[in-house]
Order: structure tokens, then sequence, then C-alpha cells
């Protein structure tokens, strides 16, 4: 599920917590990091939990207009297609899936609130009207409608982001990826496959020969950044004419160990590739000048390293 860019994220975020934290030791690093990976697959599970939740509103407001005093021809035959969609159904009776949302204690009553205005935003969309005339009924249809519900009501909202900020510190900036294994989830499932718990790293689904462990993967870029944090936080001060003390707790400078610890631990993976990873993460972590500041100085560092042979490569064009 974790592809290597949000690994590397997360390990900074842990490397950088201990950064200001001061005396945090590598082996909580280790534990806050495993946490954190886990903490995205359980959005996921957490995000693919509410299709029965959005349909029980659907359903609630069906009877509750039928129980009018004098409800219309509409309300007394309302079109069920929704409130009967065949994706809620399956994820009931899906017993795997179940267990795990049990499991991890999962419940979105509380915020029935939030539930209602969604299904109010969901009912007045174009999509939703579109979706509710077709006489098509399937489970691929109803995954395509929820595919639009997740991608059109979900991203970027910031009531759902301030919900899941109470619930999890892990689960921030994690909405966005688990949205899309959710997408990917509806996809399979229209396919008419069988939901199973999602595998938590990458190199676990791909498998196959030569395929490197991105499990391994992290915990040593962890490992690595935290054991040469002084070393090569030193080597930025040195490299920056004018440094303020100050500015080595800055994202920046996070970013740039992590990037000279990678290219210097990793002998199979490109320095072209680790420059345009960290300088990517820097775009969302640090401010307006971060991408050229990083950029710079993990240049001119890695090559620094390269011609003291610090930084080895196995293989031609890594350099």
């Amino acid at each position: 599920m974790l592809n290597r860019r949000i690994l590397r994220i997360k390990a900074f975020k842990v490397l950088y917590s201990s950064v200001l934290a001061e005396n945090m030791s590598l082996s909580e690093a280790e534990a806050q990091l495993e946490l954190s990976c886990e903490a995205t697959r359980d959005l996921y599970v957490y995000m693919l939990g509410i299709v029965a939740p959005l349909t029980k509103i659907a359903q609630d407001r069906i009877e509750a207009a039928k129980a009018k005093f004098n409800p219309t021809e509409e309300e007394m035959n309302p079109n069920m297609k929704f409130a009967e969609n065949a994706l809620a159904k399956l994820l009931d009776e899906d017993a795997d899936f179940q267990k795990v949302y049990k499991k991890k204690k999962f419940d979105w009553t509380q915020y029935d609130l939030f539930l209602k205005k969604v299904m109010t935003s969901v009912a007045s969309k174009e999509y939703f009207a579109e979706y509710m005339s077709s006489d098509k009924r399937s489970l691929a249809e109803d995954c395509k409608l929820f595919t639009r519900i997740y991608e059109e009501e979900f991203v970027d909202s910031e009531e759902l982001e301030k919900i899941l900020e109470d619930k999890s510190l892990y689960w921030n900036d994690d909405l966005a990826y688990s949205l899309t294994w959710c997408c990917k989830t509806l996809k399979s499932l229209a396919k008419g496959e069988k939901w199973s718990l999602l595998p938590l790293y990458q190199s676990e689904i791909i498998k196959g020969e030569g395929v490197e462990s991105d499990k391994f993967f992290v915990r040593k870029l962890l490992q690595a950044s935290f054991a040469g944090y002084e070393k090569y936080s030193a080597m930025v001060a040195e490299s920056v004419v004018g440094w303020e003390k100050e500015r080595l707790f800055s994202t920046d400078v996070v970013l740039i160990v992590m990037g000279l610890a990678e290219a210097s631990t990793f002998p199979t993976i490109p320095v072209k590739v680790t420059m345009n990873e960290y300088v990517e993460i820097s775009k969302f972590y640090g401010t307006m000048k971060s991408r050229s500041f990083v950029n710079g100085i993990l240049d001119r560092l890695v090559q620094q390293l390269v011609n003291e042979g610090q930084i080895v490569k196995e293989g031609k064009g890594l350099l």
C-alpha cells in the first residue's frame, strides 16, 4: 500500500519530531514510524467504512418522508436505488472487512451531522441525479458512484480533516493517499474481486524476484538519518554563508540530512532519484524558497561526499 514517497515523508516527520524533542531515542523513533505506517492503512479502512453510514442516512430520510402527516406521491414511492445500493450490502456482509473494521473499533455514529451534510451535498450534485435516473442497477454502477463521492466530497474537506485530526495525530496529511486506495478498492470490487486487507508496503504487493523490501528501506533510512543527523546538519551549516543557528531545526535541514543519509546508505538508488524525492517533498513541507534551497545544498553536498568516496553506487549511471 505505502509507496516510497509516502515512506520518505513518514520517516521525515519522525526525524523532525525527534530533532524538536531532542531526547527521543532511536527505538522510540522506530516505534513512532511503525505506528505512522499502520495508521495510513487504518485510515483507508475507516474511510471505506463510510459507505454503510451514508447509505443509512439516505434510508432514514426516506422513512422519515413516508412518516409525514401528508406525504407526497414521490415520498410514498421513493427511488430506492441509492438506499439499496449493492456496495453497502457487500461490505456489511463481508466477514473479513467487518472483522478488521470492528477490531479497530471504528464507528461513524458520533459524526452523524457530518454524514448528513455529505448526503445533502451528494443529493444536490448532477452526477447523483444521473445515477438515480438511470435504470441500471449493478455493483459496478454503485462503485462508480461512490468513487465520485470520495473524489467530490472528501478530498479537500476541511470538516473531514478536522474529524480525522481529532481521531489520530498520525492521520494528518494521509487522507488523499488513503482515498486513492479506497477508489482502487472500489474498482476491484466492481470487477467481482473479494475484499482483502491491503499489504502495508507496496513491495509486498508487487513481490517477485529483485523487489527490495520497502519496510527494510524505510527503517534503514530512519536509522541512517538518525545516526548521521549531527554530521550532516553540520555540513549544511558549514556550506551556507551567514547561517542562522535557529534554522538548523528547519524542515529544510531535516530533508537535506535525509537526502544525504539515503544517498550514502543505499548503493542501488540513483542519486538523481534521491534528490528529486526530497526536493518534491520540500514543496509541501517547507517555505516558498525551500525547493531551490534543498536542491542547491543537497546537490553540492552529495557531490562533496561522492568526491570523498563516502557515496558509492553499484552500477553505471547511478551517480
